[in-house]
C-alpha cells in the first residue's frame, strides 16, 4: 500500500532545474515543502508559491550546502517552518567540466563538499526528526554514469567520485536506518535536460546514443522520487532515469 504524503513535511535541496518540478509534484500528494537554494532564489520562490496556492504550505530557503553547519540550519529552518520533516530530497549539485590539469583545490572540494558531504550532513540532520514520527525517507542523487561502474566522460573528476561516493552513501545508510523505517534510495539521472552551454550538435549526440531518443525532462524524476517516497519496501537502490543511455 503506497505511503500516503498528505499533511507529512519535504525538504528539497536544489531548485535550480529538478528540485522545483520534485516540490510540486510532493505538494500534489499532500505534502508541505521546503525548497533550499544557493542562487536560485526567483525559481524556488516561484515554486513555492505555485504550492502555497495549492493550499500547501512552502517557503524557499537560502544554503550554502558547502557548509556543514549550513546543512544542519537548513534542515532545523525547515522544520521550524513546517513543523516537523518525514522526506529529504537532496538534489543540489555543482556540474562544472573542468580539464584534469586545470583543477584546483577549490574545484575538488566544491564538488565534493555540494555533491556528496552536503547529503550526509543533511541527513545527519534530517534522521532525528524522522525517528521522531517513527519513519522516513531520503532520496540522494547520483548519475548514471556513476551508477554505471565507469567514467564515461574526460574533465570531470572531482563530480564523478562524488556521485559514486553518493551511491555508497545511500547503501550504508539505508543498512544504518533500515530499523528506524527510514528508506534510502537514490536517483541516477541521465539525458533529462540539456546541459547548460551545450550545442546544438552536443545535444544531438546525446539524444542519438539514447535508446528512446529524447529528453526526460523534470516530471519524469519527480515520478520517479515520488514513487520512491511512497514505496514501503525499497531501500538501498539505484534507479536510473536515462531513457536507456545506459545500454549502449
Amino acid at each position: 500500500m503506497p505511503v500516503d504524503l498528505t499533511g507529512k513535511a519535504a525538504l528539497v535541496t536544489g531548485t535550480r532545474r529538478i528540485g522545483a518540478d520534485v516540490a510540486r509534484h510532493l505538494a500534489g500528494r499532500g505534502a508541505d515543502v521546503a525548497l533550499g537554494y544557493a542562487h536560485s532564489a526567483q525559481e524556488a520562490e516561484s515554486a513555492a508559491e505555485a504550492i502555497r496556492a495549492e493550499g500547501r504550505r512552502s517557503v524557499s530557503l537560502k544554503s550554502d550546502l558547502r557548509n556543514p553547519q549550513a546543512c544542519r540550519d537548513l534542515v532545523a529552518r525547515a522544520v521550524d517552518e513546517l513543523g516537523r520533516l518525514d522526506v529529504l530530497v537532496a538534489l543540489a549539485s555543482v556540474y562544472e567540466r573542468v580539464p584534469f590539469d586545470q583543477l584546483t583545490e577549490q574545484d575538488w572540494d566544491t564538488n565534493l563538499a555540494v555533491d556528496l558531504s552536503s547529503s550526509f550532513f543533511c541527513a545527519q540532520a534530517a534522521i532525528p526528526h524522522m525517528r521522531a514520527q517513527g519513519e522516513g525517507r531520503i532520496v540522494l542523487f547520483s548519475d548514471w554514469i556513476a551508477i554505471s561502474g565507469r567514467p564515461r566522460y574526460k574533465s570531470y573528476v572531482p563530480y564523478y567520485v562524488a556521485k559514486a561516493g553518493v551511491a555508497a552513501l545511500a547503501e550504508a545508510l539505508a543498512l544504518e536506518l533500515a530499523a528506524d523505517h527510514i528508506l534510502v534510495n537514490t536517483i541516477a539521472p541521465g539525458p533529462i535536460l540539456p546541459a547548460a552551454g551545450s550545442t546544438d550538435e552536443m545535444n544531438r549526440a546525446v539524444l542519438a546514443a539514447t535508446p528512446l531518443s529524447r529528453w526526460g525532462g523534470g516530471d519524469e524524476v519527480a515520478r520517479t522520487v515520488v514513487a520512491l517516497i511512497e514505496s514501503d519496501f525499497i531501500t538501498g537502490e539505484h534507479v536510473r532515469v536515462d531513457g536507456g543511455r545506459h545500454l549502449l
